[in-house]
C-alpha cells in the first residue's frame, strides 16, 4: 500500500485504498503522506514525503487545499485539469479527525478526494451544444417565415405574383422546420431505447430493396440511378425493422442530397469483413463531391455539416447520420465512412447476424 508514514490509522488507509476515486492524504504543510492506487494511476509523478506542489501543479486544487488548512474546514470546488489529460473533477478537501490521544499534538491531516466528472461534463456540454444548435436551426426558417408574413401583410398585400413566390418559399421553410422536428423526435425515441436490445428478425435484402424502390422516384428526379446488389442467401439479423429502415433511408437520402454529379448510387448488401462480431454489411455509395479526410470523424455529430453547396442551401437537418449512428449502436453494430474529395462517399452499416434456423417474424 503506497504511503509515507506508519502513523496513519490502518483502517483509514484501507478505506482510502479501496476507493475507486483518487484519494490523497496530506499534512498541514501540504506534504503528501498517502496516495491510493487510483491517484497514482492518474498522477504518475506523485512524490511521497514531499510538498504536494512539487508533483501536482494545479493552482486551483492547491488553493483549495490551503483554504481548508487555514480554516481547518471542509472545502469543495469544481476543477479542471489539462495534464495528464483534459479532466474535470469535483474536489473535496476535509480535515482528518485525529484518533486516540491527541495531547502530544499530532500533525493535522487532510484528505483530498477527487470525483471524476469528465463524462458528466462532456454530456452537459453536448446537451448545451445540442440545445443551441437546435435553436439556431429552428430560428433561421422561423425568422424567414416572420419576414415573409410581414411582407405579405404589407408591401405585397396587393401583388399576387409576389404572394405566390413568397408563399412557395414559406412552404419550403415550414417543411424544413417540420423535418427538423421529426428528426429531433426520432433521435429522442432512439436514445430512449438505446439500452433495449431489439428482438425482431429482419431480412436485409428485403428491407434494402424496399427502401431503394421507395426512393427511386426521387433519384430519377435528381438525375441519379440507383443500383441495388443483394447478398446471396438470406441475410437475416436480429433488429428493429422500423429503425433499420430509417437507417438505410437516411443513408440513401444523404447520398441523393450530396451525390449530385456522380450519376449513380450503389446500395449493396453483403458480408462484413471488417469486424469480427458482425456478419452483414449494408453499404450506400455515391460518386459525388465527397469530403476531406479530416471531416469524416465528425460526420456523425449532430448538426455537423461540411461547408458544401448542398449544406449551404439547407438541404438537410444535420441529424441524418447521427440518427444512423444511434440505430447502429442499439443493434450492437459498427459504422464505417470512407470518402475521397471528388470521388464520393461510402457509408457501411455492419450488423451481427442471426443464429441459423431463425424464422422471420411479423417484424419483417
Amino acid at each position: 500500500m503506497p504511503r509515507h508514514t506508519d502513523t496513519l490509522d490502518p483502517a483509514t488507509l484501507r478505506f482510502a485504498q479501496a476507493l475507486t476515486d483518487p484519494c490523497l492524504i496530506v499534512d498541514a504543510r501540504t506534504w503528501l503522506h498517502f496516495a491510493n492506487s487510483a491517484a497514482i494511476r492518474l498522477f504518475a509523478d506523485l512524490r511521497l514525503a514531499a510538498p504536494l506542489a512539487l508533483s501536482l501543479r494545479n493552482p486551483a486544487l492547491l488553493g483549495l487545499l490551503q483554504s481548508a488548512i487555514a480554516d481547518t474546514a471542509h472545502r469543495t470546488a469544481e476543477l479542471s485539469m489539462t495534464s495528464p489529460q483534459q479532466l474535470h473533477f469535483r474536489a473535496n478537501v476535509s480535515p482528518l479527525p485525529p484518533l486516540g490521544d491527541v495531547r502530544n499534538g499530532p500533525v493535522p491531516l487532510f484528505v483530498i478526494h477527487l470525483v471524476d466528472q469528465t463524462e458528466q461534463f462532456r454530456l452537459d456540454r453536448m446537451r448545451s451544444d445540442f440545445v443551441a444548435n437546435a435553436s439556431h436551426e429552428l430560428r433561421t426558417p422561423l425568422t424567414a417565415l416572420i419576414g415573409f408574413i410581414e411582407t405579405l401583410a404589407g408591401p405585397a398585400a396587393n401583388d399576387p405574383p409576389a404572394q405566390a413566390k413568397f408563399l412557395a418559399i414559406m412552404r419550403t421553410q415550414a417543411e424544413r422546420m417540420s423535418n427538423l422536428v421529426d428528426d429531433l423526435l426520432s433521435l429522442s425515441r432512439i436514445e430512449m431505447r438505446q439500452h433495449l436490445p431489439p428482438s425482431g428478425t429482419v431480412n436485409l435484402n428485403h428491407l434494402a430493396r424496399e427502401v431503394v424502390e421507395a426512393m427511386r422516384h426521387r433519384a430519377n428526379e435528381a438525375g441519379l440511378a440507383i443500383k441495388f446488389v443483394p447478398a446471396a442467401g438470406r441475410p437475416q439479423v436480429t433488429g428493429d425493422r422500423a429503425e433499420l429502415h430509417q437507417a438505410i433511408e437516411n443513408l440513401l437520402d444523404n447520398a441523393l442530397k450530396y451525390g449530385a454529379g456522380g450519376n449513380r448510387i450503389e446500395v449493396t448488401v453483403g458480408a462484413s469483413g471488417e469486424f469480427s462480431r458482425t456478419e452483414y454489411e449494408i453499404a450506400v455509395t455515391d460518386h459525388g463531391a465527397g469530403v476531406a479526410a479530416d471531416h469524416v470523424p465528425r460526420l456523425t455529430e449532430r448538426f455537423y455539416r461540411v461547408d458544401t453547396g448542398a449544406s449551404q442551401t439547407g438541404k438537410g437537418t444535420g441529424l441524418g447520420l447521427a440518427i444512423v449512428k444511434h440505430i447502429v449502436s442499439r443493434h450492437r453494430g459498427e459504422m464505417t465512412i470512407v470518402s475521397t474529395p471528388g470521388q464520393g462517399m461510402r457509408v457501411g452499416v455492419h450488423l451481427p447476424g442471426q443464429n441459423a434456423g431463425s424464422q422471420e417474424t411479423s417484424n419483417k
